[in-house]
């Protein structure tokens, strides 16, 4: 596989020329900090008959999913709150003062970069932003326009985003990241609470009570910490026979379809962010069990992918990425800061509007099935 050095030049075709490459790859392999061979934890899914998700491939071989695109997203893409990148990005903070509960004060502020679903998310229709989001979600559906979001909330284009509750206008993911486990056995683990004291015996209740014991969901004694509890056959993890791999993919092709005012320079900024999101370290704490580190024996390896298929080494960095993103976001011009308040009859006219939409659909649904039903 050959490989070449990354200069500005280079970055600048893969954002503007149409016959440029389709891709840029990063594999990387991880390992728990314990070791290969390691217990580590992937995530558990409610609806997911074991809660794990492990599928089995046709010769048997079983593969984990460790952290899934929407989630790598969420964890990249608060990089840019950080004091190193937040130049990078207007930084949007959502301030929130709706009274008390209770003794306690509701205030606080939450940053659009952590918004699940970025510039599609309720808590910014909940804004004075929403009217100015309703229009550059009808740009981008009117004329493809993106040059509105690139100025108003950018990650939107890097991490993509859907407004699946207003114009159902959809921008794919540039960036795309998952980490998957090969050849796992899962585990399972049991525990045993015992309670410090014997409080039957101390006649805080009887004999009998103490003896029903059980599930800790179904007895009172249990939920307050009084009675044994014991929790056969829980989640005990997995060990990886084979790699843990974070898959990430930069779609260049998809950048190159982004349209609007100064597209050019629009692309360029875009990809910066790209670059700096896809180069920077991720956070190694996963979650509880699950502290992943890159490998040291198998150094992370960068392709860039042209569209004849033709496979070539990159030396992409951090450092590469930010020299880059920084020129380009000074060429293309940031965005405005800002601050705006949670307004929560916005937010009740969110929910009034979902619940109507809803029972819109129900009855169409209907008025379908009954003319069906009758020619």
């Amino acid at each position: 596989m050959s490989q070449f050095s990354i200069t500005a030049a280079e970055l600048d075709r893969w954002a503007n020329d149409p016959n440029g490459p389709v891709a840029l790859h990063l594999k990387e392999r991880m390992v728990p900090v314990e070791g290969e061979g390691a217990v580590f934890f992937p995530p558990t899914y409610a609806d997911i008959k074991e809660n794990y998700n492990i599928d089995t491939l046709a010769d048997g071989t079983k593969v984990a999913l460790v952290d899934s695109v929407g989630a790598q997203a969420n964890r990249i893409e608060p990089i840019f709150k950080s004091d190193k990148f937040r130049s990078l990005v207007p930084q949007i903070n959502i301030k929130y003062n709706n009274g008390k509960k209770g003794d306690e004060l509701i205030e606080g502020q939450i940053s659009i970069l952590e918004a699940g679903h970025r510039l599609g998310d309720a808590v910014v229709r909940s804004t004075e932003l929403r009217e100015e989001v309703e229009k550059a979600f009808h740009a981008l559906l009117r004329s493809g326009d993106a040059s509105v979001i690139a100025k108003l909330a950018p990650t939107s284009l890097v991490f993509g985003v859907w407004d699946s509750r207003g114009t159902m206008a959809k921008v794919p993911r540039l960036v795309q990241s998952t980490v998957r486990a090969w050849n796992v056995s899962r585990l399972k683990r049991s525990a045993q609470y015992k309670p410090a004291l014997d409080y039957a015996a101390l006649e805080v209740f009887s004999a009998e009570d103490k003896e029903k014991g059980g599930a800790k969901e179904k007895n009172p004694l249990a939920i307050a910490g009084f009675v044994d509890v014991p929790a056969p056959e829980a989640h005990g993890g997995i060990v990886a026979h084979g790699p843990i791999v974070r898959d990430l993919t930069i779609n260049l092709v998809a950048l190159r379809r982004l349209r609007g005012d100064r597209e050019k320079e629009m692309r360029q900024y875009i990809l910066g962010l790209c670059l700096v999101g896809a180069a920077e370290p991720v956070d190694p704490f996963y979650r509880q069990g699950c502290l992943l580190v890159p490998h040291a024996d198998h150094p992370a390896e960068w392709t860039l992918v042209e569209r004849n298929g033709t496979r070539l080494k990159t030396n992409l960095n951090s450092s590469v990425a930010f020299e880059y993103a920084q020129k380009a976001a000074n060429a293309y011009g940031v965005g405005a800061s800002r601050e705006v308040m949670f307004s929560k009859d916005k937010a009740k006219e969110e929910v009034g509007d979902g619940k109507k939409s809803k029972a819109e659909a129900a009855e169409a649904k209907k008025a379908k099935k009954e003319k069906g039903s009758g020619s």
